[in-house]
């Protein structure tokens, strides 16, 4: 039936509505560089996250994807609060402080979550950090695409506390060697370490790839 295919239920018959006193996080994705839709540079980010259970005291994942090479990363949180939130990107950003930042992340683009208000924080000479339009979930299309790719392996219900390292490493490197047609069927991970390789030794980008 219909109603069993991964993306039908996902998607929503109403039509869209426009909301008054919008609530503005940061810079706007209006504001960002338009070359960086092309998806010609490396380093651009889109971030969301992945809940999966209503309880406040479950975990949440953070999950990131590099426009360019559509590598996807999902990290733990212990809850959904502006404060875990941003403590847990900070960390993850400073795994690369040994190399060069600059150019492995040079842009993160958010939803408007309020999970996402205080990561304006985490800017600086750079690091840029944008938020979508509101109700715009098409501005980071590929994270919520992978998104829909994690959920097969891990389903809304099951608590991310329940969830192993192990079973989010597996689903992470399935998505990851997923061949896409338009890398010429080229599995993300080949094309994200061949960009990385060009600019940091590949041994010392892995440790972070697995984090």
């Amino acid at each position: 039936k219909a109603i069993d295919l991964p993306l039908v239920v996902r998607r929503s018959q109403r039509k869209s509505i426009s909301r008054k006193h919008k609530r503005e996080l940061g810079k706007s994705i209006e504001l960002r560089d338009p070359t960086i839709e092309t998806r010609e540079e490396f380093g651009h980010w889109e971030l969301d996250t992945v809940r999966g259970t209503k309880d406040k005291t479950d975990h949440i994942l953070i999950s990131l994807l590099e426009r360019k090479s559509r590598l996807y990363v999902a990290l733990r949180c212990p809850s959904a609060r502006a404060t875990d939130v941003k403590e847990t990107l900070h960390a993850w950003l400073n795994t690369f402080k040994d190399v060069n930042l600059a150019c492995l992340c040079k842009t993160i683009t958010a939803d408007n979550g309020l999970e996402f208000s205080e990561i304006s924080n985490l800017e600086n000479e750079t690091l840029s950090i944008y938020f979508a339009r509101p109700y715009s979930a098409w501005e980071r299309g590929s994270n919520e695409r992978h998104n829909g790719l994690l959920r097969r392996c891990i389903p809304k219900g099951i608590p991310i506390k329940a969830v192993s390292k192990e079973t989010i490493q597996r689903t992470l490197q399935w998505c990851n060697n997923l061949p896409h047609k338009l890398l010429n069927y080229r599995p993300h991970l080949d094309v994200f370490l061949e960009e990385v390789n060009r600019i940091v030794d590949l041994d010392t980008v892995q440790f972070h790839i697995a984090i």
